[in-house]
């Protein structure tokens, strides 16, 4: 999801959703410190009482500019129009501007010898944004304003298919709708201009090959008129990472996770490396599938995967043509989409249902104003921002979530994920304002998978949803677990390749003219995909996914799909769960939700290690969890794949 205001120090990016996270002192601020040691004389250091007062004022600062920044870029999101475009690139800018200077004037403190707490605050602010412009006048305006730009060309992106698709029945009965009254209504185009709403049921739904290269590739037409902006932005950001002391932006985003920049790196393999075998099995497996369905010329059992044939824009995800991989010895597992239409949820419902998971564990209601405030469902006047999304607009109780909600199991998922990003707002609420976010960006994002894990059948029956005879028994676990897989798994290699690609956008290496073949070269590399036909010369397909304009890091979805079976994992053994980690939920245990919570209260006020450490006793990262929850399934792949060719040529094109 974008996350805007997850910590009101992010102040350089009020309205695009790319906050910074605490951090120690990184190997820059080292070598700064000393550097400043060596050559300040030590009477003219600034004192530690200047510091405080320094901090105090910066404070002030940050709440009055995030006051207005974040009511500023609500509005654009929910009413994406010219003006809104410029006042949320007004605000950006002004947010910008105070990033720039007090990443300046923090600088001042690196020789003095400050308490733990202003240290880590301090090192905060000189690390600034994850988009920090230049020092010079007109920098931050013109870099607000190609933000801005960029993240509205994407909200109003639309293209044109010919009028005779939507004559097709396949393709008008994804857009005819049943009435009360038992009429049916035609809800699609009439003039064959279709938004990604519509292009995304198209390509979940549909079942032609042709016709899904057609909606693939009609959406990345809006994106090449992208590439000059997005250019000139690297390009900004870059100038301002260094006046910062680092190389390029890429190393500033990697020196955020309370360790060395290039140490980073190596952890996130490192975490790739465990998990890559149950993808590949996965991956093996799925081509298998696709390959009956569709035929060798379609689907080569010796390529990576067309990226239209995966029920997903991105391919980020899998989980739309299941039913093609359906394992066929294994029992159907539960259909929550069904289950919620035979209840008769609306998306009202639906959210209020995932506050109740929350509210069983212990935690308070959400406050009256986020019934009020939020988007939930898409308007039909005017053009919003559905990119689901979880916002705090005053650092305390205004909470809201914006979602163009549908009564879907998808989105039950989804409702889940947005709430945790609020709770756990208000957890750290009490936090000074430098210290409020996650103990890493990952923290955030695993925060309501980890409750989404909990959606069993077992809480289903709890809540009124599934009768208990309808529980499937351990036949279905397969089932069961290859429908998640195809979400959870097959997204681990997409969450990260996308910010590996940004990191060699940033270091120089891919060039505005290599931009496209080193997505794919990635895609290709890490998920053993490949698009439909040759690419344009022009084509900037990375625009095409909403976080590359939208301006957002994408790392810490990568770390959430770790994290969140890591917090499972601990949950279902402080709760004395006995049995497999896929049939644990924690529905219900205020004991859990008591130490969870403690872990929340933190926010970034202490290195991550520390948070991890408190809940799951562990200060590493780790991806056995994944493992555990998966170990059926793997089995089962690994059988089913016998005699299969698995792997793709990572150089392919």
């Amino acid at each position: 999801m974008k996350r805007f205001f997850l910590a009101s120090s992010c102040i350089a990016v009020l309205a695009l959703g790319a906050c910074t996270d605490a951090q120690t002192e990184s190997t820059e601020s080292t070598i700064d410190a000393l550097t400043a040691a060596a050559t300040t004389p030590v009477e003219t250091r600034p004192t530690v009482q200047e510091a405080r007062e320094f901090l105090e004022a910066a404070e002030r600062d940050i709440v009055e500019v995030y006051r207005v920044g974040a009511r500023a870029a609500w509005i654009n999101a929910n009413f994406v129009t010219f003006d809104t475009n410029s006042l949320v690139a007004d605000a950006s800018a002004e947010g910008s501007k105070l990033s720039t200077r007090l990443s300046n004037d923090a600088k001042r403190f690196n020789g003095v010898d400050l308490p733990e707490d202003m240290r880590r605050k301090i090192d905060m602010l000189k690390r600034g944004s994850n988009f920090p412009a230049p020092n010079r006048e007109g920098a931050a305006d013109e870099l607000a304003k190609i933000m801005a730009g960029l993240d509205g060309t994407y909200a109003k992106g639309e293209f044109s298919l010919p009028k005779e698709v939507f004559d097709r029945k396949d393709v008008k009965a994804l857009f005819t709708v049943k009435q009360e009254d038992g009429t049916k209504l035609y809800t699609g185009p009439e003039d064959g201009v279709i938004n990604l709403g519509q292009a995304t049921k198209m390509m979940a739904n549909l079942r032609d090959p042709e016709l899904m290269k057609q909606v693939w590739e009609g959406w990345r037409t809006i994106s090449p008129a992208m590439k000059d902006d997005y250019t000139r932005m690297v390009e900004l950001i870059n100038e301002g990472a260094q006046e910062l002391g680092y190389p390029d932006a890429g190393a500033l985003w990697r020196a955020g996770y309370d360790m060395d920049a290039d140490d980073f790196a190596v952890e996130v393999d490192r975490l790739w490396g465990q998990v890559n075998p149950l993808y590949e099995q996965l991956h093996c497996y799925v081509r298998g599938e696709l390959n009956e369905t569709y035929g060798n010329d379609v689907v080569p059992l010796d390529q990576p995967i067309r990226a239209d044939l995966l029920g997903n824009m991105w391919a980020q995800q899998w989980g739309n043509v299941y039913p093609l991989a359906e394992p066929a010895d294994a029992a159907p597992g539960v259909d929550t989409t069904a289950l919620l239409e035979k209840n008769g949820y609306d998306a009202l419902k639906m959210v209020k249902t995932a506050e109740n998971f929350f509210t069983s564990m212990g935690f308070q209601e959400l406050p009256d104003t986020f019934w009020e405030r939020s988007l939930i469902t898409k308007p039909e006047d005017r053009d919003v921002q559905c990119h689901a999304s979880a916002w705090n607009l005053d650092d305390q109780q205004d909470v809201r979530i914006k979602m163009c909600t549908e009564v879907t199991g998808e989105d039950f998922q989804t409702v889940h994920h947005e709430l945790g990003h609020n709770f756990y707002q208000r957890a750290y609420k009490a936090q000074p304002v430098f210290y409020k976010d996650g103990a890493n960006d990952g923290f955030h994002e695993a925060i309501g998978d980890m409750i989404g894990l909990s959606i069993t059948p077992e809480y289903l029956v709890k809540i009124g949803l599934l009768d208990k005879d309808g529980v499937p028994g351990e036949n279905a676990d397969i089932a069961l677990l290859m429908k998640t897989a195809m979400d959870k798994v097959a997204f681990l290699p997409f969450g990260l390749m996308v910010d590996k690609w940004r990191w060699q956008v940033f270091d120089g290496t891919l060039s505005p003219e290599t931009y496209n073949d080193g997505w794919w070269a990635l895609r290709t590399q890490y998920q053993g995909i490949r698009p439909p036909a040759d690419r344009p010369a022009d084509a900037f397909d990375p625009g095409a996914k909403y976080h590359i304009p939208g301006n957002t890091p994408y790392m810490r979805y990568f770390l959430a799909h770790i994290l969140q079976f890591q917090f499972h994992k601990a949950a279902c053994d402080q709760a004395g769960f006995e049995g497999p980690l896929h049939r644990c939920s924690v529905y219900g245990n205020e004991e859990v939700g008591k130490k969870f919570n403690a872990m929340m209260e933190m926010g970034s006020s202490k290195p991550w290690p520390d948070a991890l450490e408190a809940f799951t006793g562990s200060r590493d990262m780790d991806g056995s969890a994944i493992l555990e929850y998966y170990a059926p399934l793997m089995t089962y792949l690994e059988t089913q794949n016998a005699g299969r060719s698995c792997g793709w040529n990572r150089d392919a094109e």
